[in-house]
């Protein structure tokens, strides 16, 4: 089967995904034209697609899908020209990196070591045992879903929160406005790994922040829109909220004169938490062409009423 590819980064995602989509695709027994120059839109059947390039998708009128190379499709669900069927990337690697930086993260506030880091006399603090810290993972989806095990898997006393009710085992799962409250209440770690949604947005303001126990933590790898940043450095500034650990934000890069920068209670780091690597991410867009090429469902299919 042969299919036309169109790669629409621009040249440094295009060196670094060349050939390791070419290499997927001839072991899905795909024969591609893969490009990353602009061609007829007409003969196009497959983007692969990088936020921030294509806007109209009009012209394209034989694509059979439009594959996302990252997790978050906020950013063009909205799209009215998009009338291709979208999926967005599910891959284990971006799995196996968000797992790293939650549980590095949970680990580092439940130990308590940023204070170690500058201490200057003996000042002998014990942390609890993680069986009697609770954490909070908002958002039940493939990245939170294996966060909140792995954390479980520490020890933690680990709850979820989804909008639809959850059953994960070792996981206190909860859903609905009700579950929320609750999930918020128990926090003493929140981890953020809700999608971006009209539903999610700002859904950290002033009124769940003050949900939250005194002195909890915020970790934020999921999306820098899930907060309302003044309502958290204001939370900050009066110590109800003890830390928070940012990896992404609303303007990205975090412009160099946002407060995060400077505020001693908030740890800045550059959307890190969960990079899309060439090689494994190829070989989800392969098995998806694959799948649309044989007539089989598309793999992590978007819905657009739910925007993810």
């Amino acid at each position: 089967m042969t299919a036309n590819i169109y790669f629409t980064g621009g040249p440094e995602a295009w060196a670094r995904y060349k050939l390791p989509l070419l290499e997927a695709l001839a072991s899905a027994g795909i024969e591609a034209e893969l490009t990353n120059e602009c061609p007829d839109p007409a003969a196009v059947d497959y983007l692969v697609f990088l936020p921030g390039t294509v806007s109209d998708f009009t012209p394209f009128t034989r694509a059979k899908a439009v594959l996302s190379l990252w997790a978050g499709v906020e950013t063009i669900t909205g799209n009215a020209t998009l009338t291709q069927p979208l999926a967005r990337l599910v891959d284990e690697s971006l799995a196996e990196g968000m797992t790293d930086y939650v549980t590095g993260h949970v680990l580092r506030h439940h130990l308590g070591i940023d204070r170690f880091l500058t201490a200057t006399d003996w000042v002998k603090v014990v942390p609890p045992l993680a069986r009697d810290r609770k954490v909070t993972v908002l958002g039940l989806g493939q990245l939170g879903t294996t966060c909140a095990a792995a954390l479980a898997g520490l020890g933690f006393d680990v709850a979820g929160w989804s909008r639809r009710p959850k059953q994960i085992d070792g996981i206190a799962c909860l859903s609905g406005e009700d579950g929320l409250a609750e999930a918020l209440a128990r926090a003493e770690i929140l981890v953020l790994l809700l999608p971006r949604t009209p539903e999610t947005e700002s859904i950290l303001n002033a009124e769940t922040i003050a949900q939250m126990p005194e002195g909890a933590v915020v970790i934020n790898p999921g999306r820098g829109a899930l907060i309302d940043d003044e309502a958290l450095l204001s939370a900050l500034d009066a110590g109800h909220l003890g830390h928070a650990t940012l990896d992404t934000f609303r303007v990205e890069p975090l412009p160099a004169d946002h407060p995060f920068w400077r505020h001693p209670r908030v740890t800045v780091t550059p959307h890190i938490a969960a990079e899309t690597r060439p090689a494994t991410a190829s070989k989800v867009i392969a098995e998806n062409v694959r799948r649309a090429e044989a007539g089989e469902p598309l793999l992590y299919l978007v819905d657009r009423g739910a925007g993810y």
